[in-house]
């Protein structure tokens, strides 16, 4: 090809501008980035973010329902209403909590007297309950044991209760109590038809299921919260007791209370006075032997004016109690005896003027209206 000739074939391109030179005589070229990877890497980047967070929720919804569970749904927080509703006085609420209530055959099963009363399953007869709080939660089987402490009228005390699962509503667990709270309190109490537990006045008669026929020395079986303080006394015009205080700590169990109630003065001063009286009745008779009375006089001769007897010394009366009733514990006296005795010998006759001792005891019954028989004798006369 000649020099200078021009290449015209179709198609050619035209060259290429030669790359610029930079100022220090070397070639650069600029490279635009790729875009679509970038956005791939930020893509991946949000899903990681929101699979982290979906995750954080997740966590978060379980823990609160996990804390809400045990605040709310757990066998603790079963517990704890319950015993909320003793601490405030809600018994017949606490009734109804699912598994309290028993029957006669399941307390006959457990060896507790089927007959036992409901009388102070009431607001009534409920002590004071503070401080009540959860100690421990122990699984057994199929059985959650939970111990709690608190303090029952003044004293401290600590229960452990049975609970078992009893359903649910939704997703929330229900449960109740394996053995109920409930206990018996076989109460003995002597001296008094009449007593009062936690200040709730009761009669044997209207507990018991012998009814007016009630053994005054049988013992009446009484139905209680646990936990629960229960005090017993006596506070009639006849008899009285300090009281007895019952702490009820264990479910299900019998609790044995005897009360031994005591005279009290305003009693023992009426029978002192019933007993001079009819001690001085007695001395009204004109014989040698009173008819019915403790003290006599005994002459081999003749009386020759008719006998006239005086007390000249009361007995100071006291009394003890005596199975259903009272006794009057023996105690001395002294009568005096003015009467003329004719001799059978030599038909003289001379003046007696003598102090006669004697023992005075007897039995006092009350009687079902209250009212008390008092029978006063000598020794070893009755």
């Amino acid at each position: 090809m000649d020099q200078g000739a021009v290449d015209t074939r179709a198609g050619s391109a035209a060259p290429s501008p030669a790359p610029s030179a930079s100022p220090g005589g070397e070639a650069s070229a600029h490279v635009q980035p790729p875009r679509k990877p970038a956005r791939r890497r930020s893509l991946v980047l949000d899903l990681s973010l929101l699979g982290i967070v979906g995750v954080l929720l997740v966590a978060a919804t379980v823990a609160a329902y996990g804390a809400i569970e045990k605040e709310f749904y757990s066998p603790s927080a079963f517990v704890e209403r319950y015993l909320a509703m003793l601490a405030n006085g809600r018994a017949a609420e606490a009734l109804t909590v699912p598994g309290v209530v028993v029957d006669s055959a399941e307390l006959e099963a457990a060896g507790l007297p089927p007959t036992a009363s409901e009388a102070l399953l009431r607001e009534a007869a409920l002590a004071p309950l503070l401080d009540a709080r959860v100690v421990s939660e122990q699984q057994d089987a199929e059985v959650t044991r939970v111990t709690v402490e608190y303090e029952a009228g003044g004293y401290p005390g600590t229960t452990t209760f049975a609970i078992e699962r009893d359903g649910s509503i939704g997703l929330a667990p229900t449960w109740r109590f394996a053995t109920s709270p409930l206990a018996v309190m076989d109460l003995v109490v002597k001296g008094s038809m009449v007593f009062s537990v936690n200040g709730f006045e009761m009669d044997k008669r209207q507990v018991s299921v012998d009814g007016a026929d009630a053994d005054p020395l049988a013992a009446v079986p009484l139905l209680v919260f646990t936990p629960g303080l229960y005090s017993v006394s006596v506070d009639t015009a006849i008899s009285a007791t300090p009281g007895v205080a019952v702490l009820s700590d264990s479910p299900f169990h019998d609790i044995p209370v005897e009360v031994q109630a005591e005279a009290t003065d305003e009693f023992v001063a009426v029978v002192q006075d019933k007993v001079e009286q009819f001690l001085t009745g007695c001395a009204t008779q004109e014989v040698l032997q009173p008819t019915s009375c403790p003290f006599g006089y005994v002459v081999q001769d003749r009386i020759d004016t008719l006998p006239q007897w005086s007390i000249v010394q009361q007995p100071t009366v006291e009394v003890t109690p005596d199975g259903a009733g009272w006794r009057i514990v023996p105690a001395e006296a002294v009568a005096h005896i003015e009467v003329d005795i004719q001799s059978l010998f030599d038909g003289s006759i001379s003046s007696v003027s003598e102090d006669v001792p004697f023992v005075v005891e007897g039995s006092i019954t009350v009687q079902p209206d209250g009212s008390a028989s008092i029978v006063v004798t000598a020794p070893g006369s009755q």
